[in-house]
């Protein structure tokens, strides 16, 4: 348990042994004053009574204190769950367009290499056809005419 806790049980304790050890006192008469009327009672149950109804009162006060700061702890927890989701959604989101962008990119990619590829077997045919004319040209210069 807490400290305090400890300390709250034992200022109980103490009071209780304090009014269980002078009970004759306690509730020896006196005459008391309101300032508008006088009367005789006992002055340490009065005072024994105001002491429990002020610790009644802070306990409640605590209580609400407390369950309070629950609900607000709980609604706060509430939405920062919410925003969360709202942050991993478009974390998705953005994973998603990205991967469609990537996707998009590599088509095209690798439409144009297939593309250059056409383009350069191309080229290289007719540098093939090219060059067997040339050769063929300089055969029949290198032979001799009859």
């Amino acid at each position: 348990m807490r400290l305090r806790l400890w300390v709250i049980l034992f200022a109980i304790a103490a009071l209780t042994a304090f009014v269980i050890l002078n009970w004759p006192v306690f509730i020896a008469p006196t005459p008391l004053s309101l300032g508008f009327a006088s009367y005789e009672a006992p002055l340490g149950v009065v005072m024994l009574a105001l002491v429990v109804g002020m610790s009644l009162v802070f306990a409640a006060y605590m209580a609400v204190w407390q369950s309070t700061i629950l609900m607000d702890a709980r609604r706060q927890a509430k939405e920062i769950q919410a925003q969360r989701t709202l942050a991993e959604q478009e974390e998705t989101s953005r994973f998603s367009e990205l991967r469609t962008t990537l996707h998009s990119e590599f088509e095209q990619m690798s439409k144009r290499l297939e593309t250059s590829q056409l383009a350069l077997s191309q080229e290289i045919r007719d540098n093939v056809n090219s060059l067997a004319a040339i050769l063929a040209e300089m055969d029949d210069r290198a032979k001799p005419h009859p």
